[in-house]
């Protein structure tokens, strides 16, 4: 992150046990104008965020929906100004597709929800974007990769971060040219975010002449990857690439270290978070991944946005806290924009989605933000991370 944009994250911003707290949601339309939003008689505009609050993903759940629930305080008073009462509207998703679509259809229903951010899980927010679609909800991810996601044509979805066809070229030259990998052993956990981070990446490690051992898919969830480590053991590869999240990888390192294999491993930004030495132990030291995020404490400004963070919260950041404040300021931008438009009155949900999709050259506190016609950040980036004896390590941006 620059310091005009700062980007974003971690390798300190990993810290932290952040408590899930369950959002409300029972507000409902008031009549004949579901999907488009503009409840004439109603001065409150509402945004809200999707994303886990209970369950084992809560940590960086909790982060997403405090980082916009931040920025929300931040514009609360200018639109105040403006005569409309902004407000924070929090969902669990519980990490679950049935649950986050049940959520999209109940804001929907509301007509004074302007905005969605969210989700964290890739296979969410798919089937949730379809229901923002029908009802014209503009819906901003500050985590979602997964390619799927902004390929469907809908006018509604956007994305902060870059994607798993970014992601996964940028990580497999590094492991080539910086970690000396000429085999790998690729596993994923049959998740849309997962499995499409590994398909991509086996996509690049082929490109790039690195020889694939196995090729599978794993169920999360599990205690014991025994299955797995015995093949890492027998096969010996260089790399073991993971597609998925951080709970089933620290698993498969430490049982994998118990077995003796020496090899190293690899994956996503689903690996990020200090859960990772809970579960891993010592095996998480030396484990990599790339992700969408870069360390903001390398900044002065991401520095003093931390410590506000944590003074308003008495926590630290979670891996995509800085991307959904900065997902929440364009929302805010874009409302803003649809009610100057509108001659001062409350737009409607299609006016709002229209100028967030608008959205150019945007300056966020932490990356900038410019939407082509899928909905996809030009300016996204990707960074590698280094687990140490800690904490993550932020080595750089990948591909320098």
């Amino acid at each position: 992150m620059k310091s005009q944009t700062v980007r974003l994250l971690l390798a300190g911003l990993l810290a932290g046990s952040l408590v899930a707290g369950c959002g409300g949601g029972n507000s409902t339309s008031s009549g004949g104008n579901e999907g488009s939003g503009g409840n004439a008689g109603s001065n409150v505009i509402k945004i809200a965020t999707q994303s886990p609050l209970s369950g084992t993903q809560s940590l960086e759940g909790d982060g997403i929906k405090l980082g916009a629930q931040l920025a929300v305080q931040d514009r609360m008073e200018d639109f105040k100004k403006l005569g409309f009462d902004l407000q924070l509207f929090p969902q669990d998703d519980q990490a679950d597709p049935k649950i986050g679509v049940s959520n999209a259809e109940m804001l929907i229903a509301d007509p004074d929800v302007y905005a969605v951010i969210g989700h964290y899980n890739t296979g969410v927010a798919i089937p949730s974007s379809v229901k923002y679609e029908e009802g014209k909800l503009a819906m901003i991810s500050p985590a979602n990769t997964g390619v799927e996601l902004t390929e469907a044509g809908k006018k509604s979805v956007n994305r902060l971060v870059a994607r798993n066809d970014q992601i996964a070229p940028a990580a497999a030259k590094y492991a080539k040219e910086k970690m000396g990998i000429t085999t790998v052993y690729i596993a994923h956990d049959k998740t849309a975010y997962g499995q499409g981070l590994a398909d991509e990446v086996r996509k690049a490690f082929k490109e790039l002449g690195v020889k694939e051992v196995a090729y599978e898919g794993l169920n999360p969830g599990e205690k014991d990857y025994s299955a797995i480590v015995n093949q890492l053991v027998a096969h010996k590869p260089d790399l073991v690439f993971y597609g998925g999240m951080y709970a089933e990888l620290g698993i498969i390192a430490k049982q994998a270290r118990e077995k003796g294999y020496t090899g190293q491993f690899m994956g996503g930004e689903g690996l990020e978070s200090n859960d990772m030495y809970k579960i891993a132990g010592p095996a998480a030291e030396g484990i990599v991944y790339a992700t969408v995020v870069s360390d903001i404490r390398s900044q002065e400004e991401g520095k003093k946005w931390v410590e506000r963070f944590k003074s308003a919260f008495n926590k630290e950041p979670g891996a995509f806290s800085p991307f959904a404040y900065d997902a929440t300021l364009v929302a805010l931008n874009g409302i803003e924009q649809a009610i100057k438009e509108n001659g001062g009155k409350k737009p409607t949900r299609e006016q709002v989605m229209n100028a967030i999709r608008a959205t150019s050259e945007f300056n966020g506190l932490f990356t900038k933000v410019s939407f082509d016609e899928k909905g996809d950040n030009k300016h996204s980036q990707v960074y590698i991370y280094k687990f140490g004896k800690e904490k993550a390590e932020f080595i750089g941006e990948a591909g320098q």
